[in-house]
């Protein structure tokens, strides 16, 4: 849909400008007159492809980070007393991000149209989860806005802390491992053929290393056939992209990747705390417990989880307890179903998953310190394994033949 941006005056008579989406620049007048502006200027916004705007789409997305410190700012001001379009504006001008300041201005001047917070932010179902727009209309329901806003800014932050700390255990090893397949690929498809060619050229009568016959019979396939290889490896790329879009492929990589020794452990708490301090958010908002558990299914990241929510979702309906559903999965430690039949028995729920969240953080801070100081001996024994096979299938049969000579 086409964006206009607009210059005019609020009930107020104070000077105004954002952006709007509409069909037509008639109809973005009516929207902004609906909202009691008085429109002097509407210009549509042209999208020229360029170096620019494809830079932009590409790496203008709205981060992790940048959510947070958006939140924690808005939390304050709101908490301030400041009014809250103002506070909209106030952040849309100091945010670096161009994608997520049109997104602030556009909000502001809906709020101060008369549209809910809540209502603004779901007009940008990209950048603001429905989890979040859920906890914002709790919020303004119940009153605690303010105290909304800090509970998320807060989680935000937490998810960012947790997040660059996956990353971080992740992202070396998977390096290492692509630069290893890569250099592997051009030894074997354009270096080695050159150099055992040699060997080849010995006969028959001379014996030749399991080695070295590994390597030749790898790398006589890998030079004949490395446009096929290439081919079935992007090929491979490919369809597992569009097994993952649906829901029996995400669930067979997902029940997959809780099978990873250490890494599965890993997935599994990480998915545990994102359920426990997401439900504990929501519940402290004043959510009732089956939209909670419908809210906070969107953020497990982890198809085997959203499957079990969906099943305790019937069951709550049903009038059972999420106690019940856990107890009765293989992927829920029994200790976190016994921690939340005592809440909902005690009524303290939210202080019990408050609990278990700072026990999974803990565990999850624990495994990922134990996967990065297993990493590098790991990736050590690796590489000594793939050079000793290199080593010993070229310098062993060179030093035989020298020997014989």
């Amino acid at each position: 849909m086409p964006q206009y941006r607009y210059k005019g005056l609020n009930r107020k008579r104070e000077e105004i400008e954002g952006i709007v989406e509409a069909e037509a620049d008639s109809a973005a007048g009516d929207i902004l007159l609906e909202r009691g502006f008085t429109v002097t200027e509407v210009k549509e916004i042209r999208k020229e492809l360029d170096l620019l705007s494809l830079a932009n789409s590409i790496f203008g997305k709205v981060s992790t980070k940048d959510l947070a410190i958006m939140l924690r700012q808005l939390s304050i001001l709101v908490s301030a007393a400041i009014p809250l379009v103002q506070a909209l504006r106030l952040l849309s001008e100091q945010t670096s991000k161009e994608k997520l300041r049109q997104a602030l201005t556009e909000i502001a001047s809906e709020v101060d149209g008369g549209s809910k917070l809540s209502s603004a932010f779901a007009r940008f179902p990209k950048i603001f989860s429905e989890y979040f727009i859920n906890m914002v209309r709790s919020g303004e329901t119940t009153g605690r806005l303010d105290e909304v806003l800090t509970y998320l800014a807060e989680q935000q932050e937490r998810d960012y802390d947790l997040q660059g700390k996956v990353i971080g255990a992740i992202s070396y090893p998977a390096f290492i491992v692509c630069v290893i397949v890569l250099v592997g690929f051009v030894m074997m498809t354009f270096v080695l053929p050159k150099m055992l060619e040699m060997f080849k050229q010995m006969g028959p009568d001379i014996k030749l290393p399991w080695t070295t016959q590994l390597l030749m019979a790898i790398s006589g396939f890998m030079s004949a056939y490395w446009i096929f290889v290439i081919i079935g490896f992007v090929g491979a790329i490919v369809g597992i992209g569009f097994l993952l879009r649906t829901h029996t492929g995400k669930l067979f990589f997902d029940r997959l990747k809780l099978k990873i020794p250490i890494f599965g452990t890993l997935f599994k708490d990480i998915a545990i705390v994102r359920f426990t301090r997401g439900f504990g958010t929501i519940l402290v908002g004043g959510v009732t417990i089956p939209m909670g558990l419908r809210i906070v299914r969107n953020i497990m990241g982890n198809s085997v989880f959203e499957d079990l929510i969906d099943q305790t979702i019937r069951e709550v309906e049903d009038g059972n307890t999420i106690s019940g559903a856990f107890a009765r999965s293989k992927e829920i430690p029994k200790m976190v179903a016994h921690m939340i039949a005592v809440g909902e028995q005690t009524g303290r729920l939210d202080d019990v998953l408050k609990k278990l969240t700072e026990f999974y953080v803990r565990e999850v801070n624990v495994t990922i310190e134990t996967t990065l100081s297993l990493v590098e001996p790991a990736i050590m024994v690796l590489l000594g394994v793939a050079v000793g096979i290199l080593v010993s299938g070229i310098l062993m049969p060179m030093y035989s033949l020298s020997s014989q000579m």
